[in-house]
């Protein structure tokens, strides 16, 4: 595996294999990479002659008071990890090469659908530094496809209406969820779980399935359906942030005649907050 540091070396690589009429797969990481991030790893390979994998903890979808400065960083972990699953490059640059011009002044790459709600509701601007980084990324890979996992829904929808605004030349693809054995979603932040709630945080996964089999027998309604999910939630000891039921295409709330549901859930342990989702279709 080929690691770079720099954007006009893992360019200068990248080129000499578009030349050779080489497809080229794109994993962006934050890194602390786990089975879930492997798994794209192999998606991608199974798809494109060449994989590149970037790992940047990127300052600017981090809000006020939340854990950019305590994000695991485990890069020769993640190293180890990527050359055993096959990645063939991998970006790691720092933020002055980044954002050579300061955060402050960094030109934004604004989404203005589907970022004020869920996850963009409890994060504001949260967004606006995913879809900057990650037009960034895209610009400097210049990859055929890239891959998201589906455990992040909000940020593959973003991303999808970005690249499509955009004109970008992307295929975006996404993955299945990457679970734990009691089903948890995996995530790096699993880590903040202590050993008193470790039992317990399925219980967000265990709601979006109750609310789906809910659905599925008829009941639409929605709100109360949502209600009392969160009260299952706070009752298990954890606070809630959000549970939606969407129309899985434009995250607005769901109407009784959607066909494509997606239910979306995101809760706060002691220290980590956790998201899940369910797509249903009827």
């Amino acid at each position: 595996m080929k690691v770079f540091h720099t954007v006009r070396g893992l360019r200068d690589d990248l080129n000499k294999d578009r030349r050779q009429g080489l497809r080229i797969g794109f994993v962006p990481t934050m890194g602390n990479l786990h089975d879930g991030h492997l798994a794209l790893i192999k998606q991608a390979r199974e798809s494109n002659d060449v994989v590149v994998c970037s790992i940047f903890v990127n300052a600017l979808q981090f809000g006020l008071n939340e854990d950019w400065d305590k994000y695991p960083r485990t890069y020769q972990g993640d190293c180890d990890k990527l050359r055993e699953a096959g990645c063939d490059y991998l970006f790691h640059p720092d933020d002055i090469e980044m954002y050579p011009n300061g955060l402050d002044t960094q030109s934004r790459v604004i989404c203005p659908t589907m970022t004020d709600v869920l996850c963009g509701a409890s994060r504001p601007g949260h967004f606006e530094g995913v879809t900057t980084v990650v037009s960034k990324l895209f610009n400097i890979v210049q990859p055929d496809e890239a891959i998201f996992g589906i455990k992040d829904y909000q940020q593959l929808a973003v991303i999808r209406r970005m690249a499509e605004d955009l004109c970008m030349p992307i295929q975006i693809s996404s993955a299945p969820i990457h679970r734990e054995v009691d089903g948890l979603a995996m995530s790096s932040r699993n880590s903040y779980i202590t050993v008193e709630e470790r039992p317990l945080v399925t219980v967000l996964k265990d709601s979006l399935e109750w609310i789906a089999a809910e659905i599925k027998a008829g009941n639409r309604d929605f709100s109360a359906l949502e209600e009392t999910a969160k009260a299952r939630i706070i009752e298990a000891g954890f606070k809630i942030d959000y549970i939606t039921v969407c129309n899985s295409k434009t995250l607005d709330l769901a109407a009784n005649d959607d066909v494509e549901i997606t239910i979306l859930g995101a809760m706060f342990t002691e220290a980590a907050r956790l998201i899940d989702n369910l797509s249903i279709t009827l």
